[in-house]
């Protein structure tokens, strides 16, 4: 199984007056524009998935749909254990019931993403996994399914990256 982990865009600032909830908080209208072009970058590295499970907080769900509309990926499903207020343990458990064979998104949080591709990782990967920039993504390469250090990392790549592929 291959899972592409990505963080969320940009999202507007915290602000308990206008978002007494968080999880309502959107992607501001330059955090959309950029991830287009991050996400068109993506669909130039990889083919596309077989699902794109996403956190059910508003800026992840629509990162996840900017995914599904610019590079043509599936429809995301809501997936509560990608939610802000669990962390990577609950995300690996939910990785490893995955019964998939080929290539899953998952689209969260930080510090999740980051601490969940550390998990997954062996050893040697582990010191080239860098703190997920927003619309930042990863691609680890598990031989079987999600565990603690069964994934090879094959390639982290930082928004600016992703939308310079886009671009050329």
């Amino acid at each position: 199984m291959e899972l592409l982990l990505v963080r969320h865009a940009i999202a507007d600032e915290r602000d308990p007056v206008r978002y007494p909830d968080d999880r309502l908080r959107p992607l501001t209208d330059h955090g959309r524009e950029r991830f287009r072009r991050a996400a068109r970058g993506l669909a130039s590295l990889v083919d596309p998935p077989e699902r794109v499970l996403a956190s059910p907080y508003a800026r992840t769900w629509e990162t996840a749909t900017i995914l599904a509309d610019a590079a043509g990926w599936p429809d995301p499903e809501p997936c509560e254990p990608l939610a802000a207020h669990h962390g990577a343990e609950t995300a690996l458990a939910m990785a490893a019931a995955l019964d998939a064979e080929g290539r899953v998104v998952l689209v969260g949080h930080e510090p999740t993403m980051t601490l969940l591709t550390r998990l997954l990782v062996a050893a040697p990967d582990r010191a080239r996994v860098d703190w997920f920039r927003k619309g930042a993504a990863a691609l680890v390469d598990c031989a079987g399914p999600a565990a603690p250090g069964a994934g090879r990392l094959v390639w982290m790549h930082q928004p600016r990256t992703l939308r310079a592929r886009a671009a050329g």
